[in-house]
This record gives structure tokens, sequence and C-alpha cells, in this order.
């Protein structure tokens, strides 16, 4: 295991009268069986290190004794009522007492007694976030399963590098430690797994200043199966991801889909055409059409998305985003969905008066059809504008606890 596993003799060290300059932070549920000997490394880091400092264990309703054990090693327990790793850590983060928080987990994956570096790091003054890193550390037999060490955990990661240009190798390394004031200063919301990849996504969005330090991981030092699900975890994981940066889910093939749709709703408008000798007609102007919807309802769902995650903090705006918003109202998108809807309903009008009066012939159907298919796909269009507008208002009225009332 290493020299954290070992049980410690030592009392832990007084705390002087000042503030302490860091909190170790460990989430728990459960963990009678190496939350001891987590407590006892982190404190033997306090004093080989010659630190002032703390150990807060955030418990989650732990049933098996772990408070108890933990206060009885030295630590100060908060019991987080709501479940989920990231209420704890957030819970034992306001909790800390220090400027310099550590963060990990107390399964014995993690040398506490190791953890002097990070302080380094931190007292450099030029860093809000140090990650440690297993994959460019030493992973130690047994230690990481076979598909989250060479799959899992580097495509999430390769993943959480490209959507939010965190320079980070190993996004759900549970060892890291920040500043208090920056962590607070980021409004995280997630309670469950997911809160590994908010933490770091909004720090790099928020153009915090990060490093990483590779690390040693060895083996869990519980008899009882992880709380970690990994296929579960991990689509919930890439599913957050996607909901914080929708541009890449949405937006994108949104675009496509209705430059290609345009493309060749254009190219066969008229009629017939020949494209790299192949003869393209109405139907190929039919796909347009349907193109350009999906197109559009791609591009409105991701732009729900963002305006849901930055009404609910979950995430910052995008750059563009403000921009948009600030011109968009209620009203405007009213008045440009109406326009679009009422110049369809005109095509297809016109279509119904001429069928009524002139007496169409199935001769006709080749033009006729180009005017009810594009009618049509502006009244669809137009629909959704208004109804998205609707929506977008919706998502975006802010709400405020009136003062006095008490959280339900």
């Amino acid at each position: 295991m290493g020299a954290f596993a070992q049980p410690m003799s030592e009392s832990p060290p007084k705390m002087p009268g000042t503030e302490p300059e860091v909190s170790f932070v460990m989430p728990c549920l459960n963990e009678a069986e190496t939350i001891e000997r987590c407590v006892q490394a982190a404190f033997r880091c306090l004093r080989e290190n010659n630190l002032s400092g703390e150990v807060v264990i955030a418990d989650n309703g732990s049933v098996d004794g772990s408070p108890d054990l933990a206060a009885a090693a030295g630590a100060r327990v908060v019991h987080v009522p709501v479940r989920g790793v990231g209420a704890a850590i957030m819970a034992g983060v306001e909790a800390a007492r220090a400027k310099f928080i550590i963060m990990g987990d107390t399964d014995l994956q993690h040398d506490f007694a190791a953890c002097y570096p990070f302080v380094e790091k931190l007292r450099e003054g030029k860093w809000d976030l140090v990650m440690g890193s297993r994959l460019k550390g030493k992973i130690m037999p047994g230690a990481m399963r076979t598909l989250n060490r060479y799959f899992g955990n580097p495509f999430l990661s390769g993943i959480g590098r490209l959507l939010f240009h965190a320079p980070v190798s190993d996004f759900h390394c549970g060892l890291r430690a920040f500043t208090k004031d920056t962590f607070q200063g980021l409004n995280l919301r997630t309670v469950g797994f997911e809160f590994t990849t908010e933490h770091i996504a909004k720090s790099a969005l928020r153009r915090l200043r990060i490093t990483e330090i590779p690390i040693i991981v060895y083996p869990e030092g519980r008899s009882r199966s992880p709380h970690l699900r990994p296929i579960n975890d991990g689509w919930r994981t890439l599913r957050f991801m996607l909901l914080l940066s929708p541009r890449w889910i949405f937006g994108v093939p949104g675009l496509f889909l209705m430059a290609f749709g345009m493309a060749m709703a254009i190219t066969v408008g008229r009629g017939e055409a020949k494209v790299f000798g192949l003869g393209l007609d109405i139907h190929t102007f039919i796909l347009g059409c349907l193109c350009i919807l999906v197109g559009f309802t791609s591009l409105s769902i991701g732009a729900a998305a963002r305006i849901y995650a930055t009404e609910q903090e979950i995430g910052p705006p995008a750059p563009y985003q403000r921009r948009l918003m600030s011109v968009f109202s209620l009203e405007r998108g009213l008045i440009a969905g109406g326009l679009v809807l009422s110049i369809g309903m005109v095509l297809v009008g016109m279509l119904v008066y001429e069928a009524l009066t002139v007496h169409l012939k199935p001769a006709d159907s080749s033009t006729t059809l180009r005017r009810m298919v594009l009618g049509s796909t502006l009244i669809a269009l137009g629909a959704q504008i208004i109804l998205m507008s609707f929506f977008y208002s919706m998502l975006g009225i802010k709400s405020r606890r009136p003062t006095g009332a008490s959280p339900s």
C-alpha cells in the first residue's frame, strides 16, 4: 500500500490560535475500513511539513461508524444530509477554515502524507487549481480497472480537453488542491459524480490557472465494492460535458444540416439539375427542406440547453451568448416567427386558391409540389420560432426566494 496505510500512534497536531493554512477535505460514505488511516496520513503530512491545518470529513450518511472513527482520529466531522459526492465535498469545503484545500477520497488510493507538493504549488500564487494525475504518475497493480485506465478515463478526459480547453490529463482524479475563495466563486451545482467534471470545466471556462502533479495511485483498501459504476457514471459524465458545451452536439451539426439542406433546396429550386452527372429533382428538394427543419431544431435545442445551463449556473455563458440574448426578446421572436409563418401560409394558400379556381392538373404537380413543400417548411419553421421564443423566455426568467423564506 504505502506508508499512509499504516496506523499511527501519534496524536494529531494541536491547532494554533490563527486560522489553519491547509484543510484536508474528504467525502465519506461507509469507509470504516479506511477512514482512520486516511485521517492519520493527512495529519502526518501536516506534522512532517510543519503545516498548520485540519482534516474535515464530510460524512454522507454512513451507517458503519465511520464518523466516530474519523473523530477519534482527530478529524472534524461534518454531516451532509444531501446524498452525492459533490454535495459532500461542497459541504466540506464550506466548513473548512483554511485558505488552501486538499481534496481526496477516503479509500486509501491516495497517499495524503505525500501531499506537500500540492501545498507548494498553491503557495507559489500562480495556480488556482492543482490536479493530481494518475495517468502521468504511477498506477500500482490493481489500482485501476483496465477499462477505466485504458479507455474510459483517457476518452472522457480527451473529450473534456477538447470541449473546455482544460490542461488536465486526468479529469476524474479525486486528489486535487485549490484555494477556497476560487472554489466558492465557481458556484458549483452538481451533487453527484458529475461534480468532478463540473469543477474542472468551470475552472477552465473561467480562465482559472490550472496545473498538474503526477501522483501514485494505490489499490483500494476496502473489501466492499466501490461506489463508482463505470458504465452509468461514465455516460452521466459524457452527457454532462455535452450539456456544458452543446455547440458540439447541437450547434455544429445543426448549422451543417441547415447549410447542406439550403444548398440542396437552392440547387433544384427551379427544376431538375445535374450535379456530378446525377439528375436531381423534387426528391432532392424535399430532402433539403427536411435537413433545414432538422438542423433548425438541433440549433434550437442547443440554444435552450445553453440558456438552461447558464441560468442554473451549471456553466458560464458562451462568449457569443450575451450578445445574442441582448438582441433577443420574446416580442422580436414572435414577430420573426410570425413573418416566416405568414409567408409559408401565403404560398400554401395560393396553391389552394389555384386548385379551387384553375383546376390544377396532374402534370402541374412538379411545379406545385415545390411550392407546397417550401410553404410547409416555412410554416413549420415559423411555428418553431414562435414556440421556442416562448420557451427561451421561460428559461430566462430568474426566480428569487422571498426575503425571510426558509428553504423547503
